[in-house]
């Protein structure tokens, strides 16, 4: 298990290779052994445990290792390896309908976040501010969702990251080692009012749908609030379930 320290290669992806081999062989891959410590394997692959931990919460996420807290970290059954996402990204949800998305308008602010936002966070009331990322996206003809995120304030955002050509959730993996796993969200209807028709381009008294979600990383922590606004003459949330 070596990894080049002179490589191009970012040294998560090359210890998620290396786990991938690992977990592979016999020695794991039934999981009735757990994995070396995250101590152990790091001085062993001469990488830090946060360069580590990234490449296991990439595969955690993928369902091939279980992680168990104060116990260890040790290969998934099979059976589970099948695990579908039930929900899909902004960007995802375009790329499979087909749609090419555009960005017209994109914003970068500070902001201090009400008091339901900072209970969420968990945030103390009335100290710091919050890392928001606001932005209105549609179709080549017209915009139909304005969106605003509140992020985590432990997020060391710079400000000079590329969101207006890379899909959000690949930047919270790549620069910070975040991955995504759990979104729970609420919809509502109303009417759009003066300010959410004129990211729009609709009237005020027009219906929007609005789109709460929280979304959690693979280890629980809340990781981004949205609020999404739509015009509802270009939005369906569909929904399927089974008994």
């Amino acid at each position: 298990m070596n990894i080049d320290h002179n490589s191009d290669i970012p040294l998560h992806l090359q210890a998620e290779e290396i786990l991938r081999q690992l977990i592979e062989s016999e020695e794991y891959k039934n999981g009735n052994k757990y994995l070396p410590n995250e101590v152990e394997l790091s001085r062993e692959l001469d990488i830090s445990r946060n360069t580590l931990r990234q490449a296991i919460n990439k595969l955690v996420f993928e369902g091939r290792l279980i992680r168990k807290k104060g116990v260890g970290t040790k290969v998934a059954p099979r059976c589970i390896l099948g695990r579908v996402n039930n929900w899909l990204s902004f960007s995802q949800e375009m790329k499979r309908l087909g749609i090419e998305v555009r960005n017209f308008e994109l914003h970068i602010s500070y902001k201090p976040g009400t008091d339901e936002i900072r209970a969420l966070f968990g945030a103390p009331q009335g100290k710091g501010r919050f890392f928001v990322l606001e932005r209105v996206r549609g179709k080549k003809e017209c915009p139909f969702v304005y969106f605003i995120s509140y992020f985590n304030p432990g997020i060391p955002f710079s400000g000079e990251e590329h969101f207006s050509s890379q899909p959000l959730y690949d930047i919270l993996e790549k620069e910070f080692g975040i991955v995504v796993k759990t979104s729970k969200e609420e919809i509502s209807a109303r009417l759009a009012g003066d300010f959410i028709a004129s990211k729009l381009d609709i009237r005020p008294t027009d219906p929007i749908l609005v789109r709460k979600r929280c979304v959690y990383d693979v280890n629980g922590q809340l990781t981004e609030y949205n609020i999404g606004y739509y015009r509802a003459d270009c939005f369906t949330y569909s929904i399927e379930a089974e008994r």
